[in-house]
């Protein structure tokens, strides 16, 4: 397998990443949003998978100066990249559904 697909499959496959992005993907941005979007997943891991998901590059965690003040989660122009495989997987799960 290529060193590039290797690379992308490691920064997936811990669970709700792909789930964040997607939601990313939609326009969510606050906190409460992402846990909306995906619903199931605690405010524990959520935090948590944020984390690993800046460090990655991928969502840059904003703080918003209004009243009050919030934080805000987006995708980074790396974070943007994945957009096409993100509709991939939503095309291919739309066929298999059937």
């Amino acid at each position: 397998m290529p060193q590039e697909v290797r690379q992308t499959a490691a920064l997936l496959e811990r669970r709700w990443q792909i789930s964040i992005l997607y939601a990313a993907n939609l326009g969510a941005l606050r906190f409460n949003e992402y846990a909306e979007a995906i619903g199931d997943i605690s405010a524990r891991m959520l935090k948590e998978r944020l984390g690993e998901l800046e460090e990655a590059g991928l969502v840059e965690r904003v703080i918003v100066h209004s009243s009050p003040p919030h934080y805000e989660y987006r995708l980074t122009e790396r974070g943007h990249q994945l957009a096409p495989l993100l509709d991939a997987m939503r095309q291919a799960g739309a066929i298999w559904g059937r």
